[in-house]
């Protein structure tokens, strides 16, 4: 008998590093599976617009938590950590190294730090009233309702501050999580240079519109993905959903998107700075 945790890798990093293609690389090696762990690449048919790694990509690699869900439907972080432990419990099973990988820092922090978000169910009449605020005046409302948690909240990420909200409503204020990891967690870190990543940024986002991102999002609204959903999903959606509306002009929608889309690699290393224990890897 042993009390040693079991061992997994996470690769993580902002957005355009290259994180994908450095988890399959270390999973051919090390006889490893990869977990997922994007906020939009949980969703069914959100595919070149979240950036998903395609099966030719994949180079055989078993890759878990992608396409669990509709994007109709709400998918919380608690919701992420169930099931990105199950998968992760089933591949140490069967003898194999499971590789976190992604950039979204909640995600990767509910698995590393093994932290459990407060069962609050969803108050669907709340959300509809928060969902027309603006994300300033969304901060502005946690700020008075619970201070310490608007001081570790993503300002800017719309879904996260009307969930915090609505916890800071039900529960008074959102309670200090507190760590529990069940893994002893590996992480390594890709960061290229600031004008690196913007011109990665760009050329990603060229590829991905040639490649039919708009023509997915048509499909999306076709299917039944309502606009506002769509713009709730953030990032390419939001402006996706805003220029098929005809609301802004295909120009606009790059320009915009691609500001938006440095903004938020800004926001994700600022997250993953503060945790000591990533170990970087700075590419030139």
């Amino acid at each position: 008998m042993t009390d040693k945790k079991p061992t997994i890798l996470v690769v993580l990093g902002p957005t355009s590093s290259g994180k994908s293609d450095l988890a399959v690389t270390l999973a051919k090696k090390l006889n490893g599976e990869v977990v997922s762990a994007d906020s939009r690449q949980v969703y069914k048919g959100l595919d070149i617009g979240s950036g998903k790694i395609t099966k030719k990509e994949m180079k055989g690699t078993p890759h878990h938590l992608l396409d669990v869900i509709d994007p109709k439907k709400v998918f919380t972080v608690d919701d992420f950590r169930i099931q990105a432990t199950k998968a992760i419990d089933d591949i140490l099973a069967r003898g194999k190294m499971p590789i976190l990988c992604g950039g979204t820092g909640f995600y990767i922090q509910s698995i590393v730090d093994g932290i459990t978000v407060p069962d609050v169910p969803a108050n669907r009449k709340l959300r509809e009233k928060l969902g027309k605020l603006s994300v300033e005046k969304l901060f502005t409302q946690l700020k008075k309702l619970d201070p310490a948690r608007a001081k570790t909240v993503d300002a800017h990420n719309k879904i996260r501050l009307i969930r915090a909200i609505e916890i800071a409503k039900a529960l008074g204020k959102v309670p200090k999580l507190k760590p529990n990891p069940k893994y002893e967690c590996l992480q390594f870190g890709i960061h290229f240079s600031d004008e690196k990543t913007r011109e990665r940024i760009t050329l990603r986002l060229e590829k991905r519109i040639k490649a039919g991102m708009i023509q997915e999002a048509e499909r999306l609204h076709k299917k039944g993905l309502s606009w506002k959903r769509m713009e709730e999903l953030g990032l390419e959606y939001r402006y996706l959903a805003l220029y098929l509306q005809k609301k802004i002009s295909r120009q606009e929608m790059f320009d915009q998107l691609n500001i938006a889309i440095r903004q938020y690699a800004k926001r994700q290393m600022v997250w993953f700075k503060r945790d000591e224990r990533i170990l970087w890897v700075e590419v030139r």
